[in-house]
Formats: C-alpha cells, sequence, structure tokens
C-alpha cells in the first residue's frame, strides 16, 4: 500500500524505516532520502512506525 504519493513512499519502506530506529514520519523519510510534503500521510505514517515499535 503507498503510504505517500508524493513521494511513491510504500508502507513496507515506513515499516523497514521504523524497524531501523526511525521514531516518527519525518525520520522515516528521512531514512529513505526525502521528506513530507503536503503532509496527508503523516498520520498513517505514524500509525505505521506506532505499531512496529510496539512489536519491537
Amino acid at each position: 500500500m503507498v503510504v505517500c504519493i508524493c513521494n511513491a513512499i510504500k508502507e513496507k519502506d515506513v515499516r523497514a524505516a521504523a524497524r531501523s530506529g526511525a521514531d516518527s514520519p519525518c525520520t522515516a523519510y528521512a531514512a529513505l532520502g526525502r521528506r513530507a510534503r503536503c503532509g496527508q500521510c503523516v498520520p498513517f505514517a505514524r500509525q505505521i512506525i506506532a505499531e512496529e515499535r510496539a512489536i519491537a
């Protein structure tokens, strides 16, 4: 599933970034070499990161 249309970031990419230590959408996107643009994806990315942190 696509999380960020502006940057073509997929859910699996955000999950991988979270598993690698990203604790916010900004740090996850930075780990992927991108940054949030319009911001509509931030709540969904935040949810994905929270799920990954709960599992770890």
